[in-house]
């Protein structure tokens, strides 16, 4: 048996895996010691607006757009998914099609398994430790770290549309210390995921840094994400701690519009879309720290504390 067909079989077993805990949280209900605010939601079908927005950021993530930031705006324009849930929602939801991205590109472009199998992993453990921590963050503390998560990636895709960072090389395999740079920087990546930042143009840049074909990033940063989310988002399911409904429909949506636009690559004006994006991103971002400063001040106190009552001698 190949070392790709192994790794397509353990990407396929995580996703059952993933799918099975998922369903069985839901007929479990709440579980016994999970954090209180338990916001799940109602059962039942997403609305169409809500499977839209799956269809939409999935298809353009396939081309390597990215979908966390545009679904965060989304969610935040339309105030569809309180801000605390967003960073569980988008993981919860992206997972199914992100693997079905990674069938998709790990079959069509070959990277020296080796690199890709490190790579993946360091993702993993990263997503793991990550979701961990954001899963228990109070409301403002998500979005100050959204927020910032969102300029950063503005910032990442201004600079790609620029084109300020290497070209890359023609590399498909990584060795000594670039290998030992990349599994860091991976490991990074995957903990920044489950705070809503996106691994694709982190791990693009990082891609073309360590001189590598930038065809390459797109089975490492795809495979890594179909590995890490599930990982990531067993933690955000468990701790309940994301939005049912918005992410049925990121799922529900994303899955056939991953299918169609494998087939669509190369005859979209992606550059005119990816200006949009930042313009989106930034507002965004902007939006969800104004929202931190505004709940801040909400808990500052007002006046002077109230005297304590004297008790009786």
């Amino acid at each position: 048996m190949s070392p790709h067909t192994l790794l397509f079989l353990a990407l396929g077993l995580f996703g059952l895996i993933y799918a099975a805990i998922w369903i069985v949280s839901l007929a479990a209900g709440r579980p016994a010691g999970a954090p209180e605010g338990d916001e799940v939601g109602s059962l039942g079908m997403p609305n169409a607006l809500e499977i839209v927005v799956g269809f939409v950021t999935n298809f353009f993530d396939t081309l390597g757009i990215g979908s966390f930031a545009p679904t965060t705006s989304f969610y935040k324009l339309k105030h569809m998914v309180p801000d605390r849930l967003i960073p569980g929602t988008l993981n919860v939801g992206h997972t199914l099609p992100v693997i079905a991205e990674a069938f998709i590109f790990i079959a069509i472009i070959e990277v020296d398994v080796t690199t890709l199998t490190l790579l993946i992993g360091a993702s993993v453990l990263g997503a793991w430790l990550g979701a961990g921590i954001v899963g228990r963050w109070p409301k403002r503390k998500v979005q100050i770290g959204m927020g910032s998560a969102l300029l950063v990636a503005a910032l990442l895709m201004l600079m790609t549309q620029f084109e300020l960072f290497p070209g890359g090389g023609e590399a498909l395999v990584l060795t000594g210390w670039k290998l030992a740079v990349g599994i860091a920087g991976a490991f990074m990546l995957g903990a920044l995921m489950t705070l809503g930042i996106g691994m694709y143009a982190p791990c693009m840049i990082m891609i073309a840094l360590l001189g590598m074909n930038p065809k390459a990033a797109f089975p490492i940063m795809m495979g890594a994400c179909a590995f890490l989310m599930p990982v990531g988002s067993i933690r955000f399911v468990r701790l309940r701690a994301y939005r049912l409904r918005p992410a049925l429909g990121l799922a529900l949506g994303g899955v056939p519009a991953v299918l169609i636009a494998a087939y669509v690559v190369g005859s979209l004006p992606l550059t005119a879309v990816r200006w949009l994006v930042v313009v989106v991103v930034v507002y965004t971002a902007i939006a969800m720290l104004r929202s931190a400063v505004a709940d801040g001040k909400m808990s500052e106190p007002t006046g002077m504390p109230a005297a304590a009552p004297e008790t009786p001698e």
